[in-house]
């Protein structure tokens, strides 16, 4: 039973002004597994002091101090890499093979990347008589998911660190066990008092106080659309910097001189794992209107095979999504798709077959989608692909812009030079080209609802920095 029901805040592990416990669920075996506080504004305020203190001195430290905690900081991840995969996997049922290879290694991979980043940064640009100073933005406030969790936290915390900032952390209520075993890596790796500070609770108690506290002076939050908007509306009164990563409906073009085979199957994996529970999954796979009973075959193929089961259990594929209400919501969209006169391919509501408890979720694949049925506009996030078809590739760009979304797109070609005409056309913050996977030096972020600000690589150092000119620098 994991116990975390204190926060941490100014270098030590302290009880929260008022105590109020939550439980947090197995969803792989709907059973309790841990208890954690749920936070205040007044456990907020005490956090965002104790950072505004510690920011007068963190904010001076060199560029050297700066890395060599970056340094103590891998090596103490390090040591509990397996106690934060192990977390992961209980918390969120993360498979064991993706919690150890994926979401765990995703941490240490911003850590060291960052590292690197801060070794070549250049903080100040001079021109003639003029500086040019990048400068830390003073205390931050975070906010993340349960999706990608350490992957979320470490792509705000590290880059923050590194450009002498200050922080309040909120992880989320449903998966916050890896949060406070990272809490526990930055205490051993000696984080300065009051540098980093840890604060549990959900979005109404300590969310809205983060982002409106006047003593915070950046919020970056990952999530939801609809409570980005929330967090943004709470922060406009204080002017503070707000950077967002929200929702997606990625598109995934399938030009007419793809490789079918290596394209769908490459997709759909997108999908499928983290049981679709990744905010850029490539989920409306749009192919040519004559191809479309091709394609269904192959998906329906891929989807009939994936292992869906306890993620202990050696070979599965897929665990369970998040929570009762998320496994309520996807399996209302799954019907809403039948409803609306998509055709099932694979997949379909209810648990998969042997499996009566955890929030498990059949792997689903629709043909013949329309993109204005909700499946096709709303995101699902459960492993749920649907396949749109096009006539011509005018078309085919058409449709893959026309969201509300704009976080990634992929497209595929045999032709390198057309992939690249198409991909520029994309209105997202990334394009996959071909399968391409990830880069830890990429800058990740969306168009339109998908959010605002950039993460991952120089780019999300930048986010907490404020640029400074001073005129007449040079003598």
């Amino acid at each position: 039973m994991y116990d975390y029901r204190q926060f941490y805040i100014n270098g030590q592990w302290v009880d929260p002004v008022a105590a109020k416990t939550l439980e947090v669920i197995n969803p792989a075996t709907e059973a309790v597994i841990g208890k954690i506080s749920l936070g205040s504004a007044e456990d907020v305020d005490r956090a965002v002091k104790a950072a505004r203190v510690a920011f007068e001195t963190y904010s001076q430290t060199t560029r050297e101090e700066r890395i060599a905690l970056l340094e103590a900081i891998a090596t103490a991840y390090k040591a509990r890499y397996n106690d934060i995969a192990m977390a992961i996997s209980d918390e969120v049922g993360a498979p064991v093979s993706l919690a150890m290879k994926a979401q765990a290694a995703i941490g240490i991979g911003h850590i060291k990347t960052y590292i690197e980043i801060l070794k070549g940064y250049q903080f100040n640009e001079d021109r003639g008589k003029l500086r040019i100073a990048r400068e830390p933005i003073g205390v931050c406030g975070f906010i993340t998911p349960w999706n990608w969790p350490i992957n979320q936290i470490a792509c705000k915390v590290i880059p923050a660190l590194a450009a002498g900032c200050t922080m309040v952390l909120k992880p989320s209520e449903i998966a916050p066990i890896n949060a406070a075993i990272f809490t526990e890596v930055l205490d051993a790796a000696g984080v300065p008092p009051g540098v980093f500070n840890l604060v549990n609770g959900d979005g109404p108690g300590v969310g809205a106080a983060i982002a409106a506290h006047p003593g915070i002076d950046m919020v970056s939050f990952t999530g939801s659309t609809r409570a980005g908007v929330e967090v943004a509306k709470a922060a406009a009164d204080t002017v503070k910097r707000v950077a967002q990563e929200l929702g997606g409906k990625s598109p995934n073009i399938l030009l007419p001189d793809a490789d079918f085979q290596k394209a769908v199957a490459g997709g759909l994996r997108g999908i499928l794992s983290n049981s679709g529970q990744s905010c850029n999954a490539p989920t409306r796979m749009l192919v040519p209107a004559d191809r479309m009973d091709e394609v269904a075959a192959i998906a329906g193929g891929i989807c009939e095979q994936a292992v869906v089961g306890d993620p202990k259990a050696e070979g599965s594929e897929l665990g369970p999504v998040i929570s009762k209400t998320q496994w309520d919501r996807i399996q209302g969209l799954i019907q809403q798709g039948i409803e609306e006169g998509a055709t099932l391919v694979c997949g379909g509501t209810g648990r998969p077959d042997g499996l009566n408890k955890g929030y498990y979720v059949k792997p689903t694949v629709f043909a013949n989608v329309n993109n204005d049925m909700t499946i096709a506009r709303e995101e699902i996030f459960g492993p749920v692909l649907v396949i749109i078809p096009y006539q011509d590739e005018e078309e085919a760009v058409r449709i893959a812009n026309d969201t509300d979304y704009g976080l990634s797109a992929y497209v595929s070609s045999g032709d390198i030079e057309h992939a690249r005409r198409v991909a520029a056309r994309l209105r997202a913050g990334s394009v996959h080209i071909n399968g391409a996977g990830g880069d830890m030096m990429a800058p990740f972020g969306g168009y339109k609802r998908s959010g605002n600000g950039r993460e991952w690589g120089e780019y999300g150092l930048e986010e907490f920095l404020e640029v400074k000119s001073m005129l007449g620098y040079a003598a």
